[in-house]
């Protein structure tokens, strides 16, 4: 990668012409025209060595976040076209690089939602590798202005890791170089993955795979991180992820400051308005990352100062940056002890809201939502606490977009309210489960529990206006004789089941009727024979339709005359008695 800047762009501080000199700046050297597309390399050598970090152990950015509170605060005054949460600069990130963290998250949370991988992390990792895709040079598709590149990877302080691609991705032919925003080396990307696959991801769906385009690369990066069964809300699985991508204490010291500082407040700041880091290099281990002359691109306001002396052989910076050299800078701040970064939020306690069981009919919207408080030792709301609710996966609920498990960030409040959850098909019960992400007080059980849709119901029977029920004897009624309305509390009640029979006129005992009309039976032919194989069909259990209105089958007669009794009830208890004329024929 280019030399650092020597000072901080400031959000603000710097006009249009000066961002346009310090891209220009950071320019230290351009891949051939078709190096965006992975997917096309072709690789020169094997996969890396076994033990290689992923970005093949380069120099990182060592700035640490602020120490005053990075949670963002309300502006009287709303910037034309702009949001108006601010904050301290170092809290924003530019809107793209953002929007590519959130992506690949939410991608992660859909395809291995036991990850749990919060953006914030790759925001970390993002920070210390690359400082945000350089304050958010990208164009609108989230690919870099201009190359990202590590230093040459020599064996001179870092891994030596000749040619893989032919130069297809760094630009060098003789050695590998870490590419991109999240600095991976061209033969992590295409082939050192699982199964020799590769780790490269086509993030924002272009056909490509791009390590210089954010979305791409936060989405390997989310994928890397994932990989081995990792849970990251558990701080061991946590920190080995982070280890695997740089096996450095010092760099899971810097990536996790950032991360704890991300989590209590960030807000979006415009594409190339992004903080620059300046501290290159240093391990924070007592070694420092090295590279060649090619790598050091001054910065046009930077004073001009000697060469340092190159790393010893066999040193590792143990880093994916790049060989920016450290520009003068004051001591540096106390960073947190090895193994244990600064916690995201003060949280001691998640307190469940609401003491009602969550109940939905199946295939519906439960009407009130997982909630719970985070509080602190005092028993005081905590802002910025990610809390993570997951759902069974054999349970058929889920959360918007099919997902089983989701992470809301607690409001000021100190609430985290989980987003919409509809019931699955099938009635039973579950447990809804809320988790604060990296600590480990106890989780929050809901008990959740999904009802059959109700039957449908019907309160009234009624016959609608029309013809008389009059056939000849022998004859069939008129297909629109009789017609039925269902109602329920007025309205049409559409799927209700009626039982029809035609029933003798025995006031106390209607039982069914051996003679007169009876319904024609389509099915007749194809039952078994047996002794009622010809007996006619005088009962049958029939369903209204949309309008509510019930469709009987034809009615027949036999050579009995009179009049008969049509009767038609619901479960509900409604039923309706037609009358059925059934007249001689004419005499010849």
């Amino acid at each position: 990668m280019a030399a650092a800047f020597g000072r901080r762009l400031r959000r603000g501080a710097a006009s249009t012409a000066v961002a346009a000199l310090a891209l220009a700046a950071l320019t230290a050297s351009r891949a051939p025209s078709g190096a965006a597309d992975a997917a096309d390399a072709k690789p020169a050598a094997g996969p890396p060595p076994a033990g290689t970090p992923i970005d093949g152990g380069a120099g990182y950015y060592t700035d640490l976040p602020p120490l005053n509170s990075p949670v963002p605060h309300r502006s009287p005054h709303r910037p034309r076209g702009g949001s108006v949460a601010t904050g301290p600069a170092e809290a924003g990130i530019p809107a793209t690089v953002l929007a590519a963290y959130k992506k690949a998250a939410a991608r992660l949370d859909a395809d291995d939602p036991d990850c749990r991988l919060p953006w914030q992390l790759l925001a970390g990792i993002g920070k210390v590798e690359s400082g945000q895709a350089r304050g958010g040079a990208v164009d609108a598709t989230g690919t870099t202005l201009a190359p990202i590149l590590g230093p040459r990877l020599d064996g001179r302080g870092f891994a030596r890791i000749t040619d893989t691609d032919d130069g297809l991705l760094d630009g060098d032919r003789t050695l590998d170089r870490a590419v991109g925003p999240m600095q991976f080396i061209p033969s992590t990307w295409s082939h050192g993955g699982p199964r020799g696959t590769g780790w490269g991801a086509d993030g924002n769906a272009d056909g490509r795979k791009d390590p210089g385009n954010v979305f791409d690369a936060a989405l390997a990066a989310g994928r890397y991180l994932c990989a081995g069964g990792h849970d990251l809300s558990v701080r061991g699985d946590l920190e080995r992820a982070v280890l695997g991508y740089n096996d450095s204490t010092a760099y899971l010291r810097t990536v996790l400051s950032w991360y704890a500082f991300y989590g209590k407040g960030t807000h979006e700041v415009p594409d190339g308005k992004g903080v620059l880091p300046v501290r290159r290099g240093a391990t924070g281990d007592g070694r420092t990352g090295g590279g060649s002359a090619q790598d050091r691109t001054a910065h046009p306001d930077a004073t001009p100062r000697k060469p340092r002396k190159p790393a010893r052989p066999g040193d590792r910076t143990g880093t994916p940056g790049g060989t920016h050299r450290p520009a003068p800078h004051p001591a540096p701040r106390p960073v947190p002890a090895p193994h244990r970064p600064a916690d995201p939020a003060p949280l001691a306690a998640l307190d469940r809201i609401g003491d009602r069981e969550l109940t939905a009919t199946a295939g519906a919207v439960f009407p009130v939502p997982p909630e719970v408080r985070a509080m602190d030792a005092a028993g005081k709301p905590v802002a910025g606490a990610p809390v993570r609710f997951t759902l069974p996966r054999a349970g058929g609920a889920r959360f918007p977009g099919g997902a089983t498990a989701v992470t809301v960030t607690t409001g000021k409040d100190g609430l985290a309210t989980a987003p919409t959850l509809r019931a699955g098909d099938r009635p039973g019960a579950f447990t809804v489960r809320a988790a604060a992400v990296g600590r480990t007080v106890p989780a929050v059980g809901f008990a959740a529990t999904v009802r059959a849709e109700p039957a449908p119901k019907a309160d009234r029977l009624a016959r609608t206006p029309g013809k008389e029920a009059t056939a000849v004897a022998g004859q069939a009624f008129a297909d629109d004789a009789v017609e039925v309305r269902a109602t329920y509390r007025g309205r049409a009640a559409a799927g209700v089941p009626v039982t029809a029979t035609m029933v003798t006129d025995d006031p106390e005992r209607p039982a069914e009727n051996d003679k007169g009309p009876y319904f024609e039976d389509p099915e007749a032919s194809r039952k078994a024979s047996g002794p009622d194989k010809d007996r006619p069909m005088r009962t049958a259990v029939l369903t209204t339709d949309a309008d509510g209105l019930l469709k009987l089958p034809k009615i027949c007669t036999d050579a009995h005359t009179g009049t008969f009794l049509l009767r038609l009830t619901t479960a509900d208890g409604a039923s309706l008695t037609v009358e059925l004329t059934v007249t001689a024929p004419e005499a010849p």
